[in-house]
């Protein structure tokens, strides 16, 4: 008997805890409908960021080939790292008005808020590395891997944003306050920048190229590289793509909704 009662009980509080979460997704979703401006510049900033580095700054150092077919894996790579601070501003701006008091003053599941927040910023991010992969392929770039590798690809760089969000949504509950989400995303800078997004680990300094072989946007990047069939892929990447991303996750995720769960105790 007691078999019987215990499945309907966790299908019921898994139903809710999903519509809890999907309301809270639709609340970040209507955001969007009333800061047009801000979305648009999200979608835009890599664009430019493409641009200034493909043409105006140049690079590629140690990179054999067409240096675009090198730099946009990596761009799309970063693009999945970077760009937290609507995120960590969002969380800090309800934390600071009290409206997260009001929401677990509710009857809804712990943790829903955060879920909403990212499966919300998850749309906008795989907006946005369609736009960007439109702008590659606008400027000559190709993935020559084949359908299934394409989607594979994405799925990784998918996989980094979504662990690179709970990073976020945890460092702006530590922060706590808007005012502080700059100096603390800060934290977050090391990830894109020692990494090989613009240039190989072979071209840097011993020391400084392990550290970037290392970063796990490094990995995504090669693995993303490889998928695509372009310069600086390695096979073998693919599995440390993966990792790297649900380790984080592993870590993140739990100290996000514990730190949330104690925030009006």
């Amino acid at each position: 008997m007691s078999t019987g009662t215990f499945t309907p009980t966790v299908t019921g509080t898994m139903t809710y805890a999903l519509a809890d979460s999907w309301t809270m997704t639709r609340r970040e979703l209507a955001r969007w409908a009333r800061q047009p401006i801000a979305v648009v510049v999200n979608l835009v900033f890599p664009v430019m960021m493409l641009l200034m580095f493909g043409y105006l700054v140049g690079g590629g150092r140690g990179v054999s080939g067409d240096y675009v077919d090198y730099l946009i894996p990596g761009m799309l790579a970063l693009t999945m790292a970077f760009g937290l601070e609507g995120t960590m501003v969002a969380v800090t701006r309800d934390l600071d008005k009290g409206v997260v008091d009001r929401f677990r003053s509710l009857p809804m599941t712990n943790g829903a808020v955060l879920v909403g927040r990212s499966a919300a910023d998850m749309l906008q991010s795989a907006l946005g590395l369609a736009v960007l992969i439109a702008v590659g392929y606008t400027l000559g770039w190709r993935a020559h891997g084949g359908p299934g590798a394409f989607l594979g690809a994405v799925g990784l760089l998918l996989l980094l944003r979504f662990a690179m969000l709970w990073i976020g949504i945890f460092l702006a509950l530590v922060a706590g306050k808007p005012e502080l989400v700059q100096a603390v995303q800060i934290l977050v800078w090391p990830v894109g920048f020692l990494s090989n997004a613009f240039a190989t680990p072979q071209a840097m300094p011993g020391w400084l190229g392990t550290v970037v072989q290392w970063n796990p946007m490094s990995q995504t990047a090669t693995a993303v590289r490889d998928l695509f069939g372009g310069p600086g892929g390695e096979s073998g990447h693919v599995w440390a793509a993966i990792a790297w991303p649900l380790a984080l996750l592993a870590v993140f995720s739990p100290l996000a909704v514990g730190r949330f769960a104690r925030l009006s105790r």
